[in-house]
């Protein structure tokens, strides 16, 4: 049995109390799982009509079970055992939560770092099967990564084609061309769902049923959230959520999410793409802040500051001060969530189904590809990390620690910060301890991405939300470069135009952005921690 629980302190039962009883009188809920496209205003209606399928999971992902159970032990009778996911935002953020929460192996291939790259290449690769995961199969990364898999195959002797599943739209290019390539299998998502509401399509279920995990209990528990979200009715969780996220007033648009032992692994970082792509637009939307148990923003006692707690289905807990909790098994929670980001996009009065600012850098990147401009010289460096950034914004500063000080001073009293992180989430994952020392220095929400994948996530917002943030970009020389098969271009030119060209946006919207390269990545992010510890040291929690 499908097992969810609500609760709501503070400004959130205030949001709660205010917003669902006319939610309820508007019979959103009944409408939303009929699939109304009318509910988010004419303005959005188009885009709608095209974009609720998620809403009925079971239709067209259910038929997909018996495939791919039936691929996984093809697979394993040919010893191929190692599943690679090459995908971005939604592809790929669902499939890891699903199988971290599992417990079993899947290698989540979204990044375009050469090092990343060079290491999914070098790992057994006699006994692996890449899935390839696009709409359409023209995001980038996800076309090059195939690429290279394919190229590595062929020089070890292993039939390509064979170990090549694809995941996408029907009758997309990709479509096409992967059937025309004759590649091991092609699964048809559903076309009527977004990518950020794709966990239960095949974009979520191909991969992490063949990494072995159970997706026929994960699409039980989601079909019957559906039906239990589907009253008008005062206690319906999923308006109550909706709610407590978009209907605040004034509205607390940085939603703290932090897990208490749920035992939902990495579920926050699945939320946070949902939640910034759909509603950061138009200059309004919330900002998801995944944060870690103990974290200064839990305890904040900021205006703009919302806290979610996602806590064991036993738990006892109680919200305190601005908070919610919320519980229930993956399926439940993943509907849950969703349904609940459409009602809070109604109630921000925005398309939660469209992503208008993520192309800006896309575009932005593939004009750095084809110009290939030459690098822009550092204001300074210091040790072994390179400093840029505009005269306005560094001042006098001639060391790290004065650019970072020239950094957060650009903080406004309801800013936030986002580290963005264009490097090794393996080697380099002690990197990531540095948002809890920010958090503390400035008193304020940080956010920390690693890049290209924040930019089909939290990217969206920092474009389109309100214009609060200050931007902290990390890249670094990596240890190798690994060519493109069929491109002008390698991994490591393209990673450098995409933080290149998502800097480059920012800083044409007049965001505030420090970029730090290191020419040694190992000393360099010591170098980092080093500052960032000394500011939090001082600053306290403040």
């Amino acid at each position: 049995m499908t097992t969810l629980s609500f609760e709501a302190a503070g400004a959130a039962r205030a949001a709660v109390d205010a917003h669902v009883p006319e939610l309820v009188g508007d019979e959103v809920a009944s409408r939303l799982v009929a699939q109304d496209p009318t509910l988010w205003g004419p303005d959005a209606e188009a885009e709608a009509s095209i974009r609720l399928g998620w809403l009925n999971p079971g239709e067209s992902s259910r038929p997909l079970l018996g495939q791919i159970a039936a691929l996984r032990e093809e697979l394993a009778a040919e010893s191929v055992t190692r599943v690679v996911l090459a995908g971005m935002g939604g592809s790929s953020l669902a499939p890891e939560v699903i199988t971290r929460t599992a417990g079993v192996d899947l290698t989540v291939l979204d990044s375009t770092d050469p090092d990343v790259v060079a290491a999914a290449l070098g790992e057994r690769l006699a006994e692996t099967v890449i899935v390839v995961s696009s709409k359409s199969g023209s995001t980038v990364e996800t076309d090059s990564q195939r690429r290279v898999f394919e190229q590595a195959f062929t020089d070890a002797g292993i039939d390509a084609k064979s170990r090549i599943v694809v995941v996408t739209d029907p009758g997309s290019p990709l479509d096409a061309a992967a059937r025309e390539a004759g590649y091991r299998a092609v699964f048809n998502a559903d076309p009527n769902v977004g990518g950020r509401y794709s966990a239960l399509t095949a974009f979520g279920l191909v991969p992490s049923g063949l990494a072995g995990a159970d997706i026929e209990t994960l699409l039980d528990d989601a079909e019957m959230t559906v039906e239990i979200l589907r009253d008008d009715a005062p206690d319906n969780m999923g308006l109550e959520l909706g709610a407590a996220l978009g209907g605040t007033e004034p509205l607390r648009n940085k939603i703290v999410i932090v897990d208490e032992g749920s035992g939902l692994a990495g579920f926050p970082d699945w939320a946070e793409q949902l939640i910034a792509e759909s509603t950061g637009k138009l200059g309004t939307g919330v900002l998801p802040v995944v944060v870690e148990a103990g974290a200064p923003e839990i305890t904040s006692d900021a205006a703009d500051i919302l806290t979610v707690r996602i806590v064991p289905a036993d738990s006892e807990a109680l919200p305190e001060g601005n908070q919610v909790l919320v519980a229930g098994s993956l399926g439940a929670q993943m509907v849950l969530w969703e349904f609940a980001t459409a009602v809070a996009g109604r109630l921000l009065h925005i398309n939660p189904f469209d992503q208008p600012d993520v192309e800006a850098a896309k575009k932005a990147a593939r004009g750095l590809l084809d110009a290939t401009p030459e690098p822009t010289e550092p204001a300074f460096i210091d040790g072994s990390v390179e400093v840029r950034g505009p005269a306005s914004l560094l001042g006098t500063a001639n060391t790290l620690r004065g650019a970072l000080t020239a950094l957060l001073g650009e903080l406004g009293p309801e800013g936030y910060l986002s580290v963005q992180a264009y490097l090794d989430r393996d080697r380099q994952a002690g990197l990531a301890d540095i948002r809890a020392d920010l958090a503390a220095a400035t008193g304020r929400p940080v956010t920390f991405g690693w890049g290209p994948r924040f930019l089909h996530s939290t990217g969206q917002f920092h474009k389109g939300g309100p214009a609060e943030g200050v931007y902290l970009q990390i890249t670094g020389r990596p240890a190798t470069d690994v060519a493109i098969p069929d491109r002008p271009f390698t991994f490591g030119e393209l990673i450098s135009a995409q933080a290149a060209g998502d800097a480059s946006v920012l800083a044409d919207q007049g965001r505030p952005v420090l970029r730090l390269h290191l020419l040694n990545r190992e000393e360099g992010v010591r170098e980092i921690e080093n500052v960032v510890r000394s500011l939090s040291a001082e600053g306290g929690n403040k």
